[in-house]
């Protein structure tokens, strides 16, 4: 099973966007189901060969918060 990473980020407007760690893949959405489908059609644009296209996408959410001290 071949597996990609993707970092995902959620902007201040409440958006979405996803970079593929050790790809060139980098893409947005608008909710997290149209990030799932953009990912989907990035991932079919970069992949030519589908014995290349890893099976499964790791979303790994990174989330920033800021702590008064």
């Amino acid at each position: 099973m071949k597996e990609i990473i993707f970092e995902i980020l959620e902007d201040a407007a409440g958006g979405f966007t996803a970079s593929a760690l050790g790809y060139g893949i980098h893409t947005q959405g608008e909710t997290l189901e149209d990030l799932k489908t953009q990912l989907r059609d990035a991932l079919d644009c970069y992949f030519d060969d589908a014995e290349q296209r890893p099976s499964v996408a790791r979303l790994h959410f990174v989330k920033d918060e800021l702590m008064a001290i």
